[in-house]
Parts: C-alpha cells; structure tokens; sequence
C-alpha cells in the first residue's frame, strides 16, 4: 500500500493516536492536513513529520462549524484537494447517569459525533464531485455496546457509527467509501486522565485502576496508538474497496 501524494486530514492529531495515524501516514507519502486544539503540540507533530513529506498545520476547534470552514479553506487552498478524512478528535470523561448534567451531555456529544458531522460534511461534497475519497472515524468500541458511567460518551461513539453508515449508504455508489475502526482503551494521555479520573472517584490505586481497565480489553492490555493506526491506514487506500464498516481492535 502507499499513500503517495494522497492528501489525508486527521483532526485530534497533536498526540496519541492522531499523531500515530500521521506519523503512518506521512511515512506512506501521503500530504498531511493535521488539526488539533492545541496549537504548540500540533506545530510540534507538523515540523517533526515535515522530513517526510508537506504538512498543513491548521489548530481548530473540530466541533465549531466556522473553525471546520477555515480548516477546509486552508486546506484546499493548500492541495487543491483532499482525498481521505480520519475523524479522530474526540474527548472521553466519565460520569454516574444521575450525575450527567445537560453541559457534560452537549459537551460529549459535540467533541465525538458533531465534530465528525462538520469535518465530514466539509469535504464530502469535493469528494463526491471527483468521484472518490475516503472517510475514517476513530470511534470506540463503546459505539457498539453499553457501559456504566458513560453513557454520554458511549451515546456519542453510537452517533458516529450511525453517521458512518449513512454517509457509507450515501455516497458509496460516488466512489467515497466511509468505515470505522473501534478500539478499546488506548495507552495514551486521555485513558492516562480516565486512570486517574477512576483512582479519584473510588479510592482504588493507580495499578488496580489501570488493570481493571485493561481487564475490559480483549487483549487484557492497553492497545498502542501505534495499533489504531495500522488498522486505519488500509481504509485511506484509494484502492480500499470495504465500506460502512466498523471493526473492532
């Protein structure tokens, strides 16, 4: 597989596994567009892959429909195009339902599944009228089943997947094909905030924590970023023929 002067978007790409998924990428060829909140890290992760190849830096807010504008804008103004889209930004926080207030709600919502929406929306059209691209949501395996204490986030994940679906449906007869992957825990500074989130609200120690978590995987381990990406860039393949699907990691 290359990725040769692919033109790829990632937002949440400053560290975990967007930065995975880009540093893989940009090993493959491809010409990055990286979006995050946070601007220093995300400058960091564009001059590092630079050596690879060209990288457009452009710090948003993925859930804010004028700050996704200004990214397609810079980003066509950059490329001309852009040929596949990796929604990975996102947040995870948990919470006991009855303690679910309304912001927290909206909150979760907003950082999962509307800023795939926007992001998606603000690039299919393009794609559509060349007749190919590429959609990936980083969504969880939340998406598929329950859990307690998260119901806003395992709501959002749900969202996408049915974003995923629809837009697979949609546009899969235009040359888009749109797929999913769903991991468990990942190793990184987001399940580092859940650990100590859970070591806060039960007492437990900072090893029970992580184990019980771990325990929750398949793999009765953390899954590395470096593991969603191997899954994700297979699916940004113009010659990927798989679509409205979601796997498991």
């Amino acid at each position: 597989m290359s990725l040769r002067d692919t033109v790829v978007v990632i937002t949440g790409a400053s560290r975990g596994i967007g930065r995975a998924i880009a540093e893989r990428a940009s090993a493959d060829g491809a010409k990055l567009v990286l979006c995050a909140r946070s601007a220093e890290p995300l400058k960091e992760t564009a001059r590092a892959l630079s050596k690879n190849g060209e990288v457009l830096a452009v710090p948003a807010d993925a859930s804010r429909e004028d700050e996704v504008e200004r990214l397609r804008d810079e980003a066509l103004s950059r490329f001309g195009r852009v040929d596949a889209v990796v929604n990975n930004a996102g947040s995870a926080e948990s919470a006991p339902f009855l303690k679910t207030e309304r912001a927290f709600w909206d909150r979760m919502l907003a950082e999962n599944a509307t800023s795939a929406f926007l992001v998606s929306r603000a690039f299919v059209g393009s794609m559509a009228e060349r007749g190919t691209g590429r959609i990936v949501m980083v969504a969880s395996v939340s998406g598929k089943r329950g859990a307690p204490y998260v119901a806003a986030y395992t709501a959002s994940k749900h969202a996408m997947l049915g974003l995923m679906r629809s837009l697979a449906a949609e546009f899969g007869a235009r040359g888009i094909k749109v797929n999913a992957v769903c991991p468990g825990y990942v190793d990184t500074p987001m399940t580092e905030r859940n650990v100590k989130n859970v070591v806060a609200k039960t007492g437990r120690s900072t090893g029970e924590a992580r184990k019980a978590m771990e325990e929750m995987n398949p793999q009765k381990r953390f899954l590395k970023p470096e593991e969603v990406a191997a899954a994700v860039l297979p699916l940004l393949d113009p010659a990927c023929a798989q679509n409205g699907e979601a796997m498991d990691l």
